[in-house]
């Protein structure tokens, strides 16, 4: 305790760049650690196994995505209010919690899993929360919430592919693989949470910049809705189909790439094309802080979003008339998906909140729209099942490519619209003072 005492002190005098590089490194490889106790499992397929005329891998999906949307409930009121100092102990304990129950899921015959997996969910949904408090309210704050979304996109194919190779080459029974894939990043997850509670928290000049983030209680959530309710429900109809479709990508990519080829594909497929896609939204997102303008940041983060819809539009497109092959349409689709998604997770909701200098902070914006949003995917996952249960998974990611496509270039029009009608009336002139500084100065 002393050594951490002494550390933390240390850091309180350390350079921005030194800062930003222990908190960043470490938020991403928390979330990395989380993944391995969270989508291990969606490596596995539990073929043959049927309960209530539904896959044995589907209700599990379906089980922890509803733990992980009542976390995001509870979230809404737990990450808005949750002190500081106790954030290292809540993220440790819900972690070991999540491993835990891959345990049971181990040890307990099918169908009995799904009560497991619907635990492992419940503490999962507030770890990203606890960890991007960190990182929020900074001027580099886009720099690092895009390293710690990077983590987003490529861990899940490299727990995948360390689940299969599991699976396919050391011959590990399926319902083991999760609990051992977890027990490789349970000592990197401690190493990590203990490097993020030595940052220090914002200074003066990140608070002038993109005001100062406090703790959200329930008045300053109504608040928040009374004022801002017509765009964040236009984005809360493009995140719930992003939500699902993400999740749908990442718990049944095994299926759908089966689907798409017409045969299983090698284990290395899922990081091959996780890891470039991950790089190329990455150096996308860390642009976005070199624009000093909270107005301009927050426009172009629509752009972005935009770009992304139109991506996953034209791979559906070109497949549909067989103009690109399954590695190409899974490259624009992850790309189109990550593009859209990524920005509320760096930019979107952080520059919101600066632009109009809203009292509160992200944790409320994104637990109350991640908690409609899984329920979305729980939605998805039983259309498939009851209403499309004929179509293969390849079809159905297809068809369901389309539907976002169309309903988000949608409602990101609706969106800027609204928020640049809103800024037009109360944000008339934007005071130098919280304009965000570029890397270059806090170098």
């Amino acid at each position: 305790m002393r050594t951490t005492e002494v550390l933390r002190q240390r850091m309180q005098k350390a350079s921005p760049l030194t800062i930003l590089l222990l908190s960043s490194v470490s938020a991403c490889c928390i979330y990395v650690c989380t993944y391995g106790f969270r989508k291990s499992f969606a490596a596995a397929t539990f073929e043959g196994l049927v309960f209530w005329k539904m896959d044995y891998k589907v209700l599990l999906v379906i089980a922890q995505v509803f733990g992980y949307a009542t976390s995001k409930f509870i979230g809404i009121k737990f990450i808005s209010e949750v002190k500081p100092e106790r954030r290292p102990f809540y993220i440790i304990g819900l972690l070991c919690f999540a491993w835990l129950c891959l345990l049971g899921l181990a040890m307990t015959p099918a169908p009995w899993g799904i009560a497991w997996m619907y635990c492992n969910g419940l503490p999962l949904g507030l770890i990203w929360g606890l960890v991007y408090s960190y990182l929020e309210g900074r001027r580099a704050t886009e720099v690092m919430a895009t390293v710690l979304a990077a983590s987003l996109i490529f861990s899940a194919g490299v727990v995948k592919w360390i689940g299969r190779t599991m699976v396919v080459d050391w011959h590990m029974q399926e319902q083991w693989m999760p609990f051992t894939v977890g027990a490789i990043f349970f000592l990197p997850m401690l190493l990590f949470v203990w490097l993020i509670s030595l940052t220090p928290p914002p200074t003066a000049e990140d608070k002038a910049a993109r005001s100062e983030r406090t703790q959200m209680f329930a008045a300053d959530r109504r608040a928040f809705l009374r004022s801002f309710w017509p765009g964040f429900l236009f984005n809360l109809g493009l995140y719930i189909t992003l939500t699902a479709m993400r999740d749908l990508r990442d718990n049944f990519e095994v299926e759908i790439w089966q689907g798409l080829a017409g045969h299983p594909v090698a284990p290395s497929v899922y990081a091959s094309i996780d890891t470039p896609v991950s790089i190329l939204v990455s150096l996308c997102m860390i642009a976005l802080v070199f624009i000093r303008s909270n107005k301009k940041a927050f426009q172009f983060s629509h752009a972005l979003i935009l770009l992304g819809f139109l991506s996953i539009g034209l791979g559906s497109y070109l497949f549909y008339n067989h103009m690109v092959s399954p590695v190409l349409l899974m490259y624009l689709a992850a790309f189109g998906l990550y593009m859209a998604y990524i920005p509320y997770q760096v930019i979107f909701f952080e520059r919101l909140i600066a632009v109009f200098r809203i009292k509160g902070n992200i944790g409320f914006l994104i637990y109350a729209a991640d908690s409609i949003g899984y329920a979305g995917s729980v939605g998805v996952l039983l259309y498939k099942e009851f209403g499309t249960h004929s179509l293969s998974w390849g079809s159905f990611f297809i068809w369901a490519l389309t539907i976002v496509a169309l309903v988000g270039i949608v409602c990101i029009g609706l969106s800027y619209r609204y928020f640049m009608r809103k800024m037009r009336k109360t944000v008339p002139v934007e005071d130098a003072m919280i304009a965000a500084q570029p890397m270059a100065e806090m170098a």
